[in-house]
């Protein structure tokens, strides 16, 4: 029960911190570029690596004692490829004006131009109901992965939740400075983020009660597609956006090497 509750809490911990996108927002002159590139691919690293190092390899055990080596392994590719077309489906049905890989810069804000965008409410509103739509299955990730390993739950969480503070500032810009309203900004972009303790009470209700190595293996599987789906398509393309590559390769190799010193460690 205690590893229930704290999976709960790291999920919805990580969902909230697109509140924090906001606040940074509304609070900061400039975007601090350097920062949003590493973040950006520090939540990469940390995704790929634990999707492929410990994720992908703990679904094809589980699989493999439900199914035998072949079929096993054959399951957990499938799953895998499968979690990934889920997400690209997502990604595909959100039309590219209000798909929340389009991250808003903090000086946009200033940005006259745009207040005069008629059309900008409704595309502040459709880029919280995207980013809610994505981070449903970020939510379960960290979940399950929580209930499974606690310190994996961690990691995974905090990637989450460094990628959901741009998310924030997508939401809150366009809703601000067509509302001149900063309350109805902050509530729009925290209810993006809701999507995700949602997603893990999903896996609670519906998921727990049936847990076997099936069901294990190809959730496991399934949400390592999606993480490495979301780091190659959203997370690097973002980071590279902002204009420095080299910082979120850095970025990117650091995720990487600390998921490997945590999981060694514990």
């Amino acid at each position: 029960m205690n590893n229930i509750l704290f999976a709960f809490l790291l999920t919805l911990g990580a969902g909230l911190c697109t509140g924090i996108g906001s606040f940074i927002a509304f609070f900061s002159k400039r975007t601090n570029i350097k920062f949003l590139s590493t973040t950006l691919g520090f939540s990469a690293g940390v995704m790929i690596y634990v999707s492929f190092v410990e994720i992908f390899p703990k679904a094809q055990e589980s699989l493999i004692r439900f199914a035998g080596e072949k079929k096993g392994t054959l399951f957990t590719v499938l799953a895998f490829f499968g979690g990934m077309l889920l997400i690209a489906l997502i990604d595909k049905l959100i039309p590219s004006y209000e798909n929340p890989h389009e991250i808003k810069n903090i000086e946009d804000i200033n940005d006259k131009a745009l207040q005069k965008n008629k059309n900008l409410h409704r595309m502040g509103i459709f880029s919280a109901l995207a980013i809610a739509i994505h981070n449903f299955p970020e939510g379960l990730a960290s979940f399950m992965s929580a209930i499974d390993d606690p310190t994996l739950g961690v990691s995974i969480a905090i990637a989450i939740a460094l990628h959901n503070i741009p998310e924030g500032i997508a939401v809150s810009v366009p809703i601000y400075f067509s509302t001149g309203s900063r309350k109805k900004a902050l509530i729009y972009s925290f209810l993006s983020g809701i999507s995700e303790p949602l997603g893990a009470l999903i896996g609670y209700l519906i998921l727990l009660p049936f847990m076997n190595d099936l069901i294990f293996g190809i959730i496991f599987s399934g949400v390592a597609g999606i993480m490495v789906f979301i780091s190659l398509d959203e997370l690097l393309p973002a980071a590279e956006r902002y204009g420095e590559h080299h910082l979120a390769i850095y970025g990117l190799m650091s995720g990487m090497i600390i998921m490997a010193i945590s999981l060694l460690a514990f």
